[in-house]
């Protein structure tokens, strides 16, 4: 077998047709390079949605060849047609065109691992029983020259009853050119001879057809017979009558005795896919390179879960130091822009508008951008490379005790840096309910932005007091991070036993072969998850960000400026120079403390104190507790507002009027049982618009994120409750 040429291909000139002249969906086992060939024929020229009703995604591009447009789906990947995971119902659903909303395909674009031509063909088999014209891409060809893979191209096509075969290799581009070709063309390739592999399942799918009402496709008779009559078969029983509903039974009694269906289907046609390799393939004496002892290496357990530890830490560090500097930047770039609006047009409701609620609310969701591609670069980067899959194969084991898959991993330590890129990273997981135990248990991890509201507390309220050779301000800090971890396994563990119960998955993973990803998909895909976030995930944080700017600016007071004017004007005749600017800074931090406190957010927090009194706090802790809401990290300024030390407060600027708070009794505001009482719900509560919006976009309801932000509020209010009554008696 010899390795094609390279061909290029042009890029396409025409924006996503409505409606294509054909639609074809590209059918593959999981790590066949079903989605890096979609990726190389479609482009930019794609789409990504969600299936009505669920959270799985659906990628449709077009492809454009002369004047022919064709719509390609890519579906989740499936090693069968009968159905176990969410993604591989809504792949059969597609593929049988019973998916609403939904073309019926025209056609298949079966991907076939050259590397792996047993667990491909046991599928292929299966699509040529559609009766549908299928196109058969056989990818990684030039990996299986590599591993001494010989394949008889002409001789396999007859035996899969005369479907064309294309050698290509998505990476690089060989061989695309005669696929786009054969795909376009594809209402014109004839559909395939079906092969009879089990004479006894043909004869017993000839019987239930005796009188049936309307003309059925062996497929789905086949489907009926195997998998029984599931929800999704429902569909052909009615097509068959209720004569066949109730021969059903008993036929499928008859040809699998005590034999559970499925076992019986694989032996059968595995021995034929067996057959099928003596003929077709042939093999030469495997040449071990450096590459391949590597990956033998990490395999081993040990080896392995030393690797992947190292892995997990670059990316983390690279997700929680890397993009530090790029949302610095944004963060800079938003202030100044925002500083600059206000000196334009002077102070005022349009100005503080523009300013402070949209400027601000754009920078709120675009500086999680930088954490986002950081992680999905490394995401995509590790999964097309094919140690995504060791990943979850070597945590399986541990991630099971607690209810969850190895897949979980990921998203898990993702979440340190940040729950949003977190959550997204789910999408990795194919069981629905190891997904959302992973998204509820994602956000008690101590992302970034609780760590200046840590900082405060901690370096104000507890001693740096030496405990062996440890500080025992660290030891807070690791007790916070160690208190969200055990509070995100207890939580999916709890989940797993309760509402998301349910047989454990079987755990079916091929190990596919290390191989060098290739730059367009990733970028094609980095771009795809940028614009799910934009699109929908930020016009959620957009929106909250700039009704809590309402909330602090309205009402405005008639007798706060004024008094401003006369304060400026008597310091500026007894002050000068610093002394006068340091005054003016004082007034104005004053002013916006009194205009906080009579603003609707200021009322709320007075309305919701008593609500927190027995947890310590005041109207002004409450207050900016609320105004947290969008994001953590804006307590730090809004405690600086309602505290007078102006928005811009640190914790050196702070941490004294914090200390001085008092009740008006007297009373400390900030005891060391209110601020440990204060971490433990900063630790557990779901202050954050953007993961509530991303968990919403990720399940596809807003069941689940009203689910977690009151699980995980009850529980950070149940926490501090406990921390303030306990340590305070």
């Amino acid at each position: 077998m010899t390795k094609s040429a390279e061909i290029r291909i042009p890029p396409n000139e025409i924006t996503l047709s409505r409606r294509a002249d054909v639609s074809v969906v590209v059918v593959g086992n999981p790590n066949s390079g079903k989605s890096t060939l979609f990726n190389r024929l479609t482009g930019l020229k794609q789409r990504i949605g969600n299936y009505p009703g669920v959270t799985v995604e659906r990628h449709i591009g077009t492809l454009r060849v002369d004047d022919k447009v064709t719509e390609l789906v890519d579906l989740p990947g499936t090693h069968s047609l009968s159905a176990h995971s969410l993604e591989e119902h809504i792949a059969v659903d597609v593929i049988f065109g019973r998916m609403p909303g939904t073309r019926e395909p025209d056609g298949v674009l079966a991907v076939l691992d050259a590397t792996n031509l047993y667990q491909g063909l046991f599928l292929v088999q299966q699509l040529i029983d559609l009766e549908l014209p299928v196109v058969v891409a056989l990818t990684m060809t030039d990996a299986a020259e590599e591993n001494g893979i010989g394949i008889d191209f002409e001789t396999l096509s007859r035996t899969l009853g005369g479907v064309p075969i294309y050698p290509v290799v998505a990476t690089t581009g060989a061989g695309l050119d005669k696929l786009r070709h054969a795909i376009a063309d594809i209402r014109s390739v004839p559909v395939p001879d079906r092969i009879v592999v089990w004479p006894e399942l043909t004869d017993a799918a000839a019987q239930l057809t005796e009188g049936a009402n309307e003309p059925i496709r062996f497929a789905e008779l086949e489907r009926l017979l195997i998998d029984g009559p599931i929800d999704a078969n429902q569909a052909i029983l009615a097509k068959l009558g209720d004569a066949a509903s109730e021969r059903l039974e008993p036929i499928r009694d008859e040809l699998f005795g005590l034999e559970p269906p499925i076992a019986r289907d694989a032996r059968i046609r595995y021995a034929w896919v067996r057959d099928v390799l003596a003929t077709v393939q042939r093999s030469a004496p495997r040449f071990y390179s450096w590459r391949h002892r590597v990956t033998g290496f990490l395999n081993r357990p040990v080896p392995g879960t030393v690797g992947l530890f190292i892995v997990m830490a670059i990316v983390f560090q690279a997700v929680f130091a890397w993009a530090t500097p790029i949302m610095d930047l944004i963060d800079t770039a938003t202030a100044s822009l925002g500083a600059s609006i206000i000196e334009s047009f002077g102070e005022g409701a349009m100005s503080s508008l523009i300013a402070d609620g949209i400027i601000a609310g754009v920078g709120s969701v675009v500086i999680f951008l930088p954490q986002i591609l950081i992680l999905f670069l490394f995401i995509i980067l590790l999964e097309d490379s094919g140690y995504l899959a060791r990943a979850a194969y070597l945590m399986d084991r541990a991630m099971r005790s607690v209810g969850l898959s190895g897949q979980s991993i990921i998203p898990m330590i993702s979440s340190f840096a940040c729950a949003v890129p977190g959550i997204m990273a789910t999408r990795v997981i194919p069981n629905r309910r190891d997904r959302i135990a992973t998204i509820l248990a994602a956000p008690f991890m101590t992302c970034s932005a609780r760590l200046p509201v840590y900082a405060l507390l901690i370096a104000a309220f507890v001693p740096a007091n030496k405990v062996g050779f440890m500080n025992l301000q660290g030891l807070v800090l690791f007790g916070l991070y160690l208190f969200g971890i055990v509070a995100g396994i207890l939580t999916a563990l709890l989940m797993r036993k309760t509402a998301l119960r349910g047989p454990k998955p079987p755990f079916a993973l091929m190990l596919p072969e290390f191989r060098r990803p290739n730059l367009q998909t990733v970028f094609i895909q980095l771009l795809g998850r940028a614009k799910v976030f934009l699109y929908r995930a930020g016009t959620v944080i957009f929106a909250v960000a700039v009704i809590v700017w309402a909330l602090a600016y309205y009402p405005r007071s008639d007798e706060i400026g004024p008094e401003v004017e006369r304060q400026k004007t008597q310091a500026a005749y007894s002050l000068s120079g610093e002394a006068l600017d340091d005054a003016y800074q004082r007034i104005e931090n004053l002013a916006a403390a009194a205009q906080m406190e009579q603003s609707w957010l200021g009322r709320a927090g007075h309305f919701v104190e008593p609500v927190f009194a027995p947890l310590g706090w005041d109207w002004r802790v409450s207050s900016a507790v609320i105004a947290g809401f969008p994001a953590r990290e804006v307590v730090i300024a809004v405690l600086g507002t309602v505290y007078a030390v102006g928005d811009d407060a640190d914790e050196g600027t702070l941490s004294g009027r914090l200390k001085a708070s008092a009740w008006p009794d007297g009373r400390r505001v900030f005891t060391l049982p209110m601020v440990i009482g204060l971490l433990i719900f900063y630790a557990c509560c779901l202050q954050c618009a953007a993961t509530l919006a991303v968990i919403r976009r990720e399940t596809n309801t807003w069941r689940w994120p009203v689910f977690a932000w009151a699980y995980m509020t009850a529980i950070g209010y149940l926490g501090a409750l406990l921390a303030f009554q306990l340590g305070s008696a």
